[in-house]
């Protein structure tokens, strides 16, 4: 009988060409990694399942993954050898839990929730270079706001859709956007049961155009039900997107 393992693992996505495998392209993936550590410690090669796919630059606090194997190995010995192969990589195991075969990192999922930062200042980024976008001229919070009050509920997000999406269809309902401001860091905290692909980017690129006053928040709600990418904002950096964790 094999054993099901699920880790919960951080990462900084800055130096990996995402999550996934990318054949093509010979930067690294997280994924292949962590599958690489796992090889080292039981000799044996395994295949993870995650909980959500990231691109290149987006990072990771509470990132999920499943995989099986024959031995059967102690939770605290698993996160500490894993660990001990992964030094030298911008990934790390925070938890290891033995659960049930019928758990599925992806499956199982019933909230994911993400985290976009914004640093709003003019002097460069130094210590938060890689891990925010830097927005030099000041945003108006109050009417980012006031447009990301529209995009809460079940919607046909496909304004704020990649092209490249392999989504079935565009619906999606979105149970939080919220907008925080400390001082000169903005976060934007976002909750759904799944998102399309660059859907938060995209949303976040738009709030800045909103909080830039290139476009109102009034159209804000024009813009989702024009159902149309072009008419949105920018794609916003990578670099300020976190995947923050999952509720099974």
């Amino acid at each position: 009988m094999s054993q099901r393992y699920k880790l919960t693992i951080e990462y900084d996505g800055t130096n990996y060409c995402g999550l996934q495998k990318q054949p093509c392209i010979a930067q690294k993936s997280i994924e292949e990694v962590l599958e690489k550590a796992i090889f080292l410690m039981a000799q044996k090669e395994v295949k993870i399942t995650y909980s959500g796919r990231t691109d290149s630059g987006v990072h990771a606090l509470g990132q999920v993954v499943h995989f099986d194997l024959q031995k059967k190995f102690l939770d605290y010995a698993m996160l500490a050898r894993l660990n001990n192969y992964l030094r030298g990589e911008d990934v790390a195991v925070r938890t290891c839990e033995l659960v049930d075969e019928n758990f599925s990192a992806r499956f199982s999922t019933k909230k994911r929730h993400y985290r976009y930062r914004i640093i709003n200042r003019y002097p460069q980024l130094v210590l938060e270079k890689n891990r925010a976008w830097q927005v030099a001229r000041k945003l108006d919070i109050k009417a980012m706001k006031r447009a990301a009050e529209c995009l809460v509920g079940q919607h046909d997000f496909s304004s704020f859709r990649d092209s490249q999406c392999q989504s079935s269809q565009p619906i999606k309902t979105l149970d939080k956007v919220e907008i925080l401001q400390n001082n000169e860091e903005i976060t934007i905290d976002f909750t759904a049961k799944s998102f399309l692909h660059h859907m938060v980017r995209n949303i976040v690129g738009t709030l800045v155009y909103v909080g830039l006053g290139k476009i109102t928040a009034e159209e804000m709600g024009i813009i989702l039900a024009a159902k149309d990418r072009t008419k949105s904002g920018p794609n916003a950096p990578a670099c300020g997107l976190y995947f923050v964790g999952v509720d099974y």
